[in-house]
């Protein structure tokens, strides 16, 4: 178990590598976290030291294609912080990111807020919460040289391969009565290669995504507050880019984002 000084340690350490553009093999051995408490407690000393409130939620590997990229079997959240959000249409530095991919999401957007509380929240009480719904591209990355050989806890810890996100423009269609696990989605390169996929590949429906989101805060005394984002996860297999490229997703009737990757 780690004490109040190990969990701020850890955080100090992945911070400092995400400000100077430097990756280790892993948190060293006394700083890592031991179950999902923990490493959320961690994840939460991160968004500490952004500069703005919080944009919103991740979810990442919410299908077969993300989990064999980290090499987990299950969903983990992370923390979307509001210097990494762009408008589409952006040019967002690519840099040396280590994972280089893209990855195309159905995003919801808080009316009201889904607090803490005893019971689970139904699907049902969880989308009478929201407010809007959007087209949204995710560029992840991570601090860890072998994020694959890490595992959940310390991928939790480093903010779920959080990074850049770059938001589209809400929809106009009636989207309470769209069947969203049926929805067609792609991804295309400009000139290149292009992904398809659907909502169904995340956990099934991003509906159902968006509420295991909820009562996992819920589980951890986190609050899905009013106005922020969740990125349900990819709707396709995460597809590799590379500086140079514009990159666009194609969520079918809930639109469509453009991503200039420098």
């Amino acid at each position: 178990m780690l004490n109040e000084s190990q969990r701020q340690q850890a955080a100090d350490l992945l911070w400092d590598c995400w400000a100077h553009n430097r990756r280790i093999g892993q948190l060293p051995p006394p700083l890592q976290p031991a179950d999902r408490q923990q490493a959320y407690d961690i994840q939460a000393r991160l968004e500490a030291r952004s500069f703005a409130p919080l944009a919103g939620w991740k979810i990442g590997a919410t299908g077969p294609g993300g989990q064999q990229l980290l090499n987990v079997d299950g969903p983990m959240a992370g923390r979307l912080l509001a210097e990494r959000m762009h408008r589409n249409g952006a040019h967002v530095t690519l840099g040396d990111n280590l994972m280089s991919v893209i990855e195309a999401e159905v995003v919801f957007r808080m009316r009201s807020a889904l607090p803490p509380r005893t019971q689970p929240y139904s699907q049902e009480e969880v989308m009478e919460a929201v407010g809007s719904v959007h087209p949204g591209i995710e560029i992840p990355d991570t601090r860890y040289q072998q994020f694959r050989e890490v595992g959940a806890y310390q991928l939790i810890a480093d903010n779920c391969c959080a990074d850049q996100f770059v938001l589209g423009a809400p929809t106009s269609m009636d989207w309470r009565h769209l069947d969203l696990a049926a929805l067609a989605t792609s991804a295309f390169i400009e000139g290149g290669e292009q992904r398809s996929g659907s909502g169904a590949q995340v956990l099934g429906d991003p509906r159902i995504a968006l509420t295991w989101l909820v009562n996992e805060l819920r589980q951890h005394g986190l609050t899905l507050a009013a106005g922020q984002l969740v990125a349900t996860g990819s709707t396709i297999v995460p597809m590799p880019v590379q500086a140079g490229q514009t990159v666009r997703a194609d969520l079918g009737v809930l639109g469509s984002v453009t991503v200039h990757l420098t």
